[in-house]
C-alpha cells in the first residue's frame, strides 16, 4: 500500500515537472545537461523531468530603452543627446534563438553592449560634423546608426526597430552664444529691412514729389493758356464793342472820341472805388485827360497802320 501511494506521488511529481507553460510572446530554450536541445513555443509544452531543463526564457516582443549620453563635434563642441530605443529580437527561427540565447553571458552583458554600440555610432558621426550641423541632422543620424547596427545586432539575433533622437542640446554656454548669433543676425536683418524701407519710403516719396511738381506744372500751363485765351477772348469783345460804338456814333454825326472819354470816367470811377485806400496818382486836369486821349489815340493808329501793312 505504501509503495503504490509513493508510487502514485511519484508519478504525480513526474507529471508536474513534465509541464511547461510557455507565454504568449516568449519563447524557452531546452537543453540537456547544458547543451542546447531545442525551443519551446508559447503555449503548454512538455520536458523530460531531471534531464531537460529551461535555460532561458526569452522575450520576442519588442523592447524599449531610454539613453542619455554626450558626443564632441569637429569643433570640440560637446552636445548632449536624449534618445529612445526599440528593438526586438529578429524572428523565432532557432538560429537567431540560440544567438539570443548564447552569444552573451546575461541580459547585464547583452544590454550594456547594445547601449555602447548605439552611443559609439552616434559619437562617431557627431565627431565628423560642427555644432551648426548637427541640429539639422537629426534623420541623418538615426540613418546612420541603422545602418552601422543593423548588421551587428543582426549577429546577436536582434534587429534595430527604431531610434529617436528625443533631444539634442549643447553646454549652457554654447547655447548662450548661439542664441547671440542669431540675435546678431535678426538685428542684422531688421537693420537691412529698415534701411531697405526706408530707401523706398524715400525714393516713393520723391517719386510722388516730382509726380506733384509735373501735375502743378501741368495745370499752370494749362491755366495761363486758359488765362490767356480769356485776355484774348475779353480784348477781341471790348473791340467789337468798341467798333460798334463808334459805328454808331458816326452814323449819329458825333466825334468817336467820346467813347475814350468815357473810359477815361470808368478807369478813374474803378480807381476810386476799387483802391482800398492805396494813393493813385492821376493827372485829372483838362489837359491831362487831353493829353492821354490823345496818347491813346496815337496808339490805336500804329495798330491800325500795322494792321494796314
Amino acid at each position: 500500500m505504501s509503495f503504490l501511494l509513493f508510487f502514485f506521488v511519484f508519478a504525480a511529481i513526474v507529471v508536474f515537472l513534465s509541464i511547461v507553460v510557455v507565454n504568449q510572446g516568449t519563447v524557452a530554450v531546452i537543453t540537456i545537461f547544458g547543451k542546447y536541445q531545442r525551443i519551446m513555443t508559447p503555449g503548454l509544452n512538455f520536458k523530460i523531468p531531471f534531464i531537460e531543463f529551461i535555460f532561458k526564457r526569452i522575450s520576442i516582443q519588442n523592447r524599449s530603452m531610454e539613453l542619455d549620453f554626450q558626443a564632441i563635434t569637429s569643433d570640440q563642441a560637446n552636445v548632449n543627446f536624449k534618445a529612445m530605443l526599440v528593438y526586438a529580437v529578429v524572428n523565432q527561427d532557432e538560429n537567431t534563438i540560440k544567438n539570443v540565447a548564447f552569444k552573451y553571458m546575461d541580459e547585464r552583458s547583452f544590454m550594456q553592449a547594445l547601449i555602447r554600440t548605439v552611443e559609439g555610432t552616434i559619437r562617431a558621426f557627431v565627431a565628423t560634423k560642427k555644432q551648426a550641423e548637427v541640429l539639422l541632422l537629426r534623420g541623418e543620424i538615426v540613418q546612420n546608426v541603422k545602418l552601422e547596427l543593423d548588421e551587428t545586432l543582426e549577429q546577436w539575433g536582434y534587429h534595430l526597430i527604431d531610434l529617436q533622437l528625443n533631444d539634442i542640446a549643447f553646454d549652457e554656454s554654447i547655447m548662450r552664444s548661439m542664441a547671440q548669433v542669431v540675435a546678431s543676425n535678426n538685428l542684422k536683418a531688421a537693420a537691412e529691412n529698415e534701411g531697405q524701407a526706408l530707401l523706398i519710403t524715400k525714393t516713393k516719396a520723391a517719386e510722388a514729389e516730382g509726380n506733384a511738381i509735373r501735375i502743378s506744372a501741368e495745370a499752370e500751363k494749362i491755366a495761363s493758356q486758359l488765362r490767356g485765351q480769356g485776355v484774348a477772348l475779353f480784348r477781341e469783345e471790348v473791340a467789337k464793342g468798341m467798333a460798334e460804338s463808334a459805328k454808331v456814333m458816326a452814323d449819329a454825326n458825333l466825334d468817336s472820341s467820346l467813347i475814350l472819354f468815357s473810359m477815361w470816367t470808368e478807369a478813374v470811377k474803378h480807381f476810386a472805388e476799387q483802391g482800398e485806400g492805396n494813393v493813385i496818382f492821376l493827372d485829372g486836369s483838362t489837359e491831362g485827360m487831353e493829353k492821354t486821349m490823345k496818347q491813346i489815340m496815337a496808339v490805336q493808329q500804329l495798330k491800325s497802320n500795322d494792321l494796314g501793312k
